[in-house]
């Protein structure tokens, strides 16, 4: 939750010094308590707990100190009033929309989402009476014509993974609330080093914790920002009721990663930014989609809500998925898997993992073409990150 008293600290500091309460042992580091239950003093003590007439730890399925204070830190960060953590991403958006949204009810999505969300909302929330439209992320008319009287939700990832395509968050989010709508962004790639989308107006930031909060593909987690209306007491229901929970170590090891945030992430923008640049002098590559590139179509939005362009970047070859294929199969050190926001550059074929559940025609729809590839830049040296990638 925010606090007046870390208004004037840098996200740096945030990131270090917001959320952990020192037990009576006086530890400096966070602890972890790896503990399902808790002991009450007295019969009364417990009810009023239960109750909620009082305030503190009932069960590690919905209350858990290391779990409490990844929730406050990333709060902070994110300059929301309150913070659920996850057992996962997909459980972080599943949660909102189980929190926030009933049978008879629409959801406005972009097409260029995680395909997994795609799913979610397609074949599953569809069971449930909740119907789903998709639009061109960037295009606020198709968001405006799609939205109608059911409409609860707007949901978008923004940039896109892996075309990184932007959508103006401040402009969506007044659109939203013109037609009484939440508007849900999905903050994984940037980070709130990089952009924080509640101040620009958006209600509620989702994040799969396990990419760059992580940074190091060690855990599985994830989380949702918001009010305390909303997030703090709609979406933490859902938490306690039907346990999507995360584990106290899982906590523990993102509190770790949010610790080195910031640095990770200007070294994963300054080495995302040398190879899109090398990329584009290649003469296999058709294009290449980085917002950092001044041939990026919305260049000029992610210099304005973003502090840097991000560590994500993808490419289209001339040869299409054989080529593709070709390259990634002749990497030696990039790591050839679909996680991303791993300090270890990661390379996939976005076509044939990603968003290989799509339908061929969703996939155009998106612009995931067969000649696609993605990369999440690490941080190891550049020149080792482009020798790997031969074109020769």
């Amino acid at each position: 939750m925010t606090d007046d008293t870390h208004s004037h600290w840098s996200q740096e500091t945030r990131a270090i010094r917001t959320g952990h309460q020192r037990t009576a042992e006086g530890e400096h580091c966070e602890p972890i308590f790896p503990t399902s239950s808790y002991v009450f003093d007295s019969a009364q003590e417990a009810a009023d707990r239960f109750s909620g007439e009082t305030q503190g730890n009932i069960y590690s399925r919905f209350t858990n100190p290391t779990v409490r204070t990844f929730e406050e830190r990333l709060a902070v960060m994110e300059e929301g009033e309150s913070c659920v953590a996850t057992s996962s991403g997909m459980s972080a958006i599943l949660s909102v929309c189980l929190a926030l949204l009933k049978a008879g009810d629409h959801v406005v999505c972009s097409r260029s989402v995680f395909g997994t969300t795609v799913v979610l909302f397609e074949k599953y929330l569809s069971r449930f009476g909740i119907s789903s439209s998709f639009v061109s992320l960037s295009d606020l008319s198709a968001w405006e014509q799609a939205i109608n009287r059911h409409t609860r939700l707007l949901f978008v990832e923004t940039p896109s993974n892996p075309l990184t395509e932007l959508v103006d968050i401040q402009a969506l989010a007044q659109l939203a609330h013109s037609k009484d709508s939440l508007l849900v962004v999905d903050n994984c790639l940037c980070t709130p080093i990089l952009q924080q989308p509640l101040k620009l107006g958006a209600d509620i930031v989702v994040h799969s914790a396990t990419k760059y909060l992580d940074g190091q593909g060690r855990c599985i987690g994830g989380a949702v920002v918001g009010n305390k209306k909303q997030v703090g007491e709609e979406v933490y229901g859902v938490l306690r009721t039907l346990g999507p929970s995360m584990s106290p170590f899982n906590a523990w090891v993102f509190l770790k990663g949010l610790e080195t945030l910031a640095i990770r992430m200007k070294a994963h923008c300054e080495n995302a930014q040398y190879l899109a640049e090398w990329l584009q002098a290649q003469d296999d590559v058709k294009q290449v989609h980085y917002p950092g590139l001044a041939s990026h179509p919305q260049h000029h939005l992610a210099s304005t809500q973003q502090t840097a362009a991000g560590g994500l970047l993808s490419f289209e070859l001339n040869g299409g998925k054989q080529a593709a294929w070709d390259l990634i199969d002749h990497t030696r050190m990039l790591s050839v898997t679909a996680n991303l926001g791993d300090v270890k550059t990661t390379i996939t074929h976005p076509a044939s993992t990603t968003h290989g559940r799509l339908s061929e025609e969703q996939k155009q729809q998106a612009g995931i073409s067969e000649g696609l590839i993605r990369v999440a830049v690490g941080i190891e040296h550049i020149d080792d990150i482009k020798a790997d990638l031969c074109f020769q």
